[in-house]
């Protein structure tokens, strides 16, 4: 259960670095995106600009979830297995208990 928990933990602080990268990138993206080549002026439909901007840039942070997501699973796992050697290496290293001898 405790391996979960910490698993669960790398999950959740990945997609929340996903999606603050993704909303720290994203305005700059779309605006470059967006952008008419050699600064013509051009009539456009603003709502559905402003409908297709809102959701691309939703689009990136659930991407970016995923990804952030993903990428810290995986130190996760990697970080459980290495504590996971270090105690099992620390149990082997220390002598058994006589039964009957106190101190």
């Amino acid at each position: 259960m405790n391996t979960a928990k910490t698993l669960l933990n790398f999950v959740l602080a990945g997609a929340l670095l996903g999606i603050v990268v993704a909303s720290w990138m994203g305005p700059a993206f779309l605006g470059w995106y967006n952008e008419t080549p050699f600064a013509t002026q051009t009539m456009c439909n603003l709502p559905e600009v402003i409908r297709r901007s809102t959701s691309s840039l939703l689009t990136y942070q659930a991407i970016g979830a995923g990804i952030g997501g993903l990428v810290l699973l995986v130190l996760g796992i990697l970080f459980v297995r290495r504590a996971s050697r270090r105690a099992r290496e620390q149990a082997e290293q220390t002598p058994p208990a006589t039964p009957g001898a106190t101190a």
